[in-house]
């Protein structure tokens, strides 16, 4: 293939009287390099996002979570936590006792969700509960501690020390009628995971107090569960149903957040699809173009097959024109879209309203199965758009084409 190499570089860069060739080339080059930043900005853009608020989701929740059907909890929470910790896969099982609260602070009022937990089994698997924004673990000697979500502290004007006034909905019997349960927590310490409805409106205790403020001494609102693999989870709850008893049941957090990261995969699919027109347009212009080149080139391929060469070797001259521009614009294309990635992460260049996306800024990140698919698509448009040409070539008569010479 020598000689056909040797030729199409000619064709592609000696200076020609027909200069709207070259420009068409260059149109097409640069076509094909724009689709290809496109689709790797766009990609990168909401797999970024999506990996983000994942990993803020599997920081902030379980990968699993065990609850009952009656809804008051299960009962004898620490055999069952025992057995499922003996299941291979799963790597800490913690009890929950949670409620819907009203919490005063430094006069305001939040309604927050208070979880009571095992704090220190927690903390071996959860990062923010090892890294505390501010002051420490609730102490279990001590007086009842409270853990506030940073923005949550921030709203109540609460920090490490100062005293909060936690509410229930439910209510207790006195002389003077009904009302709430009242308990006072010390703020022990903040936290922070990144997903702003969490830090905002969750505060987190010792598992025991919270069973007593709620009068659920022995029962926990659900299990729990963190396993190895967080991708693995339907097949670990597959092997739960065995374990349980008959009224509990396991939620698996995909099922939790299942609305959320099908519509990210839905998107991703129509950017994907959308932006990839936009290669499909260039390599019409790859078209347009060897199809120019082979009217100009009449001549030369008569002159070529009357030498001896083959319609099989005429094809690849144009072949190897039409794909050295495909390949050129597709590597221009994953370095313009891969510098563009870099300097949107160094310098957070897209922000976005963080109590919305729960971020404060969009992420760019790119998986090399993304790449390497994008890469494919705007090579295999590109050598698609040479068979016409190239076949067009081939067939040349060299008798017409050396009539008038």
């Amino acid at each position: 293939m020598g000689y056909e190499i040797f030729i199409a570089r000619r064709y592609l860069t000696a200076r020609r009287k027909q200069a709207f060739i070259s420009v068409i080339t260059f149109i097409s080059a640069l076509g094909i390099m724009i689709g290809v930043a496109a689709l790797i900005i766009a990609v990168a853009l909401i797999t970024g996002f999506q990996r983000d608020v994942q990993d803020k989701i599997l920081g902030a929740t379980s990968h699993l979570m065990i609850s009952d059907l009656s809804g008051e909890g299960i009962d004898d929470f620490q055999a069952l936590a025992e057995s499922l910790r003996k299941i291979p896969g799963i790597r800490a099982v913690s009890p929950v006792a949670h409620d819907w609260v009203l919490v005063q602070g430094m006069g305001k009022k939040e309604a927050v969700m208070l979880k009571g937990m095992d704090l220190d089994r927690e903390r071996e698997t959860a990062s923010w509960l090892r890294i505390l924004e501010s002051g420490e673990l609730p102490r279990p000697d001590g007086r009842d501690g409270l853990l506030l979500g940073r923005d949550l502290a921030f709203s109540l004007g609460a920090g490490p020390g100062d005293t909060v006034t936690v509410y229930t909905a439910s209510t207790r019997l006195s002389p003077f009628g009904a009302f709430p349960k009242v308990k006072t927590f010390v703020v022990a310490g903040t936290f922070a995971t990144g997903l702003f409805e969490f830090d905002s409106h969750t505060a987190l205790a010792r598992l025991e107090p919270v069973q007593r403020f709620f009068a659920m001494p022995n029962r926990a609102s659900w299990l729990q569960v963190t396993i190895d693999d967080a991708f693995a989870a339907e097949r670990i709850k597959a092997r739960l149903r065995t374990a349980l008893p008959p009224l509990v049941y396991a939620t698996t957090w995909m099922e939790l957040n299942k609305s959320l990261f099908s519509a990210l995969k839905l998107e991703k699919n129509i950017i994907f699809l959308t932006i990839t027109l936009i290669v499909v347009v260039a390599a019409l212009n790859i078209i347009a173009t060897l199809i120019l080149m082979v009217m100009e080139k009449t001549r030369d391929i008569g002159v070529l097959i009357s030498m001896g060469a083959t319609p099989s070797e005429i094809r690849r001259i144009f072949f190897l024109q039409g794909a050295a521009i495909g390949v050129v614009g597709t590597i221009l294309g994953t370095v313009l879209g891969m510098l563009w990635c870099a300097a949107a992460n160094a310098f957070e260049l897209i922000k976005v309203p963080v109590d919305i996306y729960q971020i404060s800024h969009v992420p760019f990140k790119i998986m090399p199965r993304d790449l390497a698919l994008i890469v494919g698509v705007s090579l295999l448009v590109s050598f698609l758009s040479t068979l016409f040409p190239s076949h067009r070539a081939s067939k040349v008569d060299p008798v017409v084409a050396l009539k008038y010479e």
